[in-house]
């Protein structure tokens, strides 16, 4: 006994696209309405870079719940480059990142300015005390980022043009994972001030760079979708807790 196969024809093809098409609408009608739901009862998606996640989101939010008790906070950490299509799927209402590049249909609106500072071990003898130059690191041990991400590109771009060969002891994917070499003594580094400045990790020592090398910190929603009163509230938040945690800056930084 043979079994029949059924032959989708040339109409049945289009017809499935078609219904392909319908259940994606059908998907991001219930996204955008499970959002709308959430604005009206005080909810606040919002997605960060893995840098922010660590300790500048987290105290953040808790500082905004002493003011705003009521409010609920949807959180997750997201790679730069998903950070577009979790806004545009209606996932998240805003997202927090590093120096974004350009994303159709995104906007970022600017939350202040962050630089790059040199991360040491608190064991090594980096001479006297002050700002420290890239020909100052050349003979050290360097942990490099991979060059993934704009950050990771706008650093690796200036340590390049300056044509100072570092001595490249290993490549990570994060700036995390390099201050966490830095604080087992394996070499220095490089990174963001926000990881810098970050609680995990102890034994580091920050110094600043010189010549500077400052980025963009932005918050990001849908370009064309306005930003709910609660989200507004929050980036307005966010604005003055960055200020304090980059104020926290020491003297000499």
């Amino acid at each position: 006994v043979y079994k029949r196969q059924l032959i989708p024809t040339p109409e049945g093809d289009r017809l499935f696209v078609h219904v392909s098409e319908v259940n994606d609408s059908v998907d991001r009608l219930r996204q955008v309405a499970a959002r709308l739901r959430s604005v009206e009862m005080g909810t606040i998606r919002v997605a960060a870079t893995t840098a922010f996640g660590i300790d500048f989101l987290p105290g953040a939010i808790a500082s905004y719940r002493q003011i705003h008790g009521d409010t609920l906070f949807c959180i997750e950490t997201l790679k730069h480059e998903e950070m577009a299509s979790a806004l545009l799927d209606s996932r998240i209402d805003i997202g927090l990142a590093f120096d974004p590049e350009n994303m159709p249909g995104i906007r970022g609106e600017p939350l202040g300015q962050g630089r790059f500072v040199v991360l040491a071990p608190t064991s090594m003898d980096l001479g006297a005390d002050g700002p420290l130059r890239l020909e100052d690191l050349a003979e050290l041990p360097f942990i490099r980022l991979d060059n993934q991400g704009p950050l990771d590109r706008l650093l690796n771009a200036h340590i390049e043009s300056s044509e100072i060969r570092l001595n490249t002891m290993a490549v990570v994917g994060s700036y995390q994972l390099a201050k966490a070499l830095v604080s087992h003594g394996f070499g220095v580094s490089i990174a963001d001030e926000i990881t810098a400045r970050s609680r995990a990790y102890e034994e580091v020592v920050v110094r600043e760079l010189k010549p500077a090398l400052e980025f963009r910190i932005s918050v990001l929603h849908v370009d064309q979708e306005p930003v709910s009163l609660v989200c507004r509230n929050f980036v307005d938040h966010l604005k003055i807790c960055l200020q304090e945690f980059l104020g926290a800056r020491e003297p000499n930084d």
